[in-house]
């Protein structure tokens, strides 16, 4: 199977990797359930395809191919009266404008993890940043051809293979940074296996409206559709290698080296980005979802600059080791999957040993990809609706814990939110990992 596609190439022998998001009863029909399989699967922002669901019952490390068991019962949406022609994202609600633009980064010091013939560590990482003027021309949430090769060879009906390319983002791309020099905290973001940068950009928004800098990191090889600036679309050549311990072990080490090296390239002598001196360098943190959670502990460990961390719904790698973790961090997941003492305990594992400011919190209806915008998009879509929590609903709750936690750490900002349960979130429970319990 190639693992690079030219920009022209219409081949889609890259695609159908793994279940479908699964859910409980009622089981939509088989053929809007397919569908909805290709959409929360293979459109990048798959549940089961992502690192949590990829692990065997009771947080073994075991990878597994069943469906994931945080998901909740899940129907289609009704195609005629829901589909929109134009997914589009919510509004951030920060009062600063939002600019976007991309980098193209070369690590010559490492050779590739998943293609080891190649002689260096090719990424393409989003910056999103406050911005002077909301004037311009916003910018796409992935190309057309990233589109294609996510939803070509699986029978979705009524969506045309640039659907996704065609989601409408808040955005201007290329725009002129704001900010005063060192004053922007940074968030890195990591996304889950097989799903690209672009899956976290409600979040990213988000934070940028409210001043910070994010920077999305496309894992190349781990990505379903990657597009560099020559025309290249490599694709995911790590969904060929059998998930076994190693496998997700290699993961976390190339993640976090990718993490270590993007922070080099934007707060070293020689940044690659022209608003890199609006960087607050002591301020950086880390998010992610799936495997882009798990790896957030894994670059935490690596590199002492990111300074706080939350994982998404994501099943961890391996063990923080007995020294622990004393920076702060958010555990932010699924109830059915991720409560205390639940069908996946590697976060009880690790929980003792993260010895600074923690929480852990659940998210009552809420299925592995709500934490992402795949909920959001695919009910835009029409394909497919979770009845236990919109994909509005997840994306509000994901922004709102999420800048609360950024906001606590790297700003110093009281945050009664993370303290206790909140009338306005009732879906979100605390938990207590001594009695096991979420209130």
């Amino acid at each position: 199977m190639g693992h690079v596609m030219d920009r022209e190439s219409t081949s889609g022998s890259a695609l159908g990797h793994g279940p479908g998001a699964g859910g409980g009863t009622p089981a939509p029909s088989r053929r809007i359930r397919r569908g909805a399989t290709a959409v929360a699967a293979l459109l990048t922002f798959a549940a089961a395809t992502s690192c949590a669901s990829a692990y065997g019952s009771a947080g073994s490390g075991t990878p597994s191919h069943e469906p994931s068991p945080g998901s909740t019962a899940s129907v289609a949406a009704d195609p005629s009266s829901t589909r929109i022609s134009a997914p589009h994202l919510p509004r951030p609600t920060g009062s600063q404008p939002v600019g976007t633009t991309s980098l193209y980064l070369k690590d010559t010091s490492r050779v590739d993890p998943w293609v080891p013939g190649t002689k260096a560590r090719e990424l393409m990482v989003s910056l999103w940043y406050p911005a002077k003027s909301r004037s311009g021309k916003r910018a796409p949430y992935m190309t057309a051809k990233e589109s294609e090769l996510i939803l070509k060879g699986e029978e979705i009906p009524g969506v045309p293979y640039d659907a996704l390319s065609r989601t409408r983002t808040n955005a201007v791309i290329d725009a002129e940074p704001a900010g005063r020099r060192h004053s922007l905290p940074l968030v890195v973001l990591s996304p889950g296996f097989t799903e690209p940068r672009s899956s976290l950009t409600a979040l990213a928004e988000e934070l940028a409206s409210r001043g910070y800098v994010v920077a999305g990191i496309d894992h190349t090889y781990e990505s379903l559709a990657t597009t560099f600036p020559d025309g290249r679309v490599t694709t995911c050549v790590a969904c060929e290698a059998p998930k076994d311990q190693k496998f997700w072990n290699t993961v976390g080490r190339s993640r976090a080296a990718d993490v270590s090296f993007a922070l080099d390239e934007l707060t070293g002598a020689h940044p690659k980005w022209k608003g890199a001196l609006l960087i607050a360098p002591s301020r950086i943190a880390m998010a992610g979802q799936s495997a882009g959670g798990a790896s957030t502990i894994a670059a935490m460990l690596k590199d002492t600059r990111v300074r706080a961390g939350i994982n998404m719904d994501g099943t961890t790698f391996a063990p923080i080791p007995d020294g622990g973790l004393s920076r702060p961090f958010l555990f932010l997941g699924t109830q059915a999957m991720h409560s205390p003492g639940g069908k996946d305990t590697t976060w009880d594992r690790d929980w003792a040993h993260l010895t600074g400011w923690k929480r852990w919190l659940v998210v009552t209806g809420a299925e592995h990809a709500s934490f992402t915008d795949t909920a959001l998009l695919v009910e835009q879509l029409g394909i497919y609706r979770n009845p236990g929590l919109s994909g509005e609903r997840a994306v509000e709750i994901t922004r709102s814990y999420a800048r609360a936690f950024f906001d606590l750490h790297l700003r110093h900002k009281p945050q009664p939110l993370l303290n206790e349960p909140s009338k306005r979130y009732p879906e979100v429970k605390l938990c207590d990992a001594e009695p096991k319990t979420c209130a």
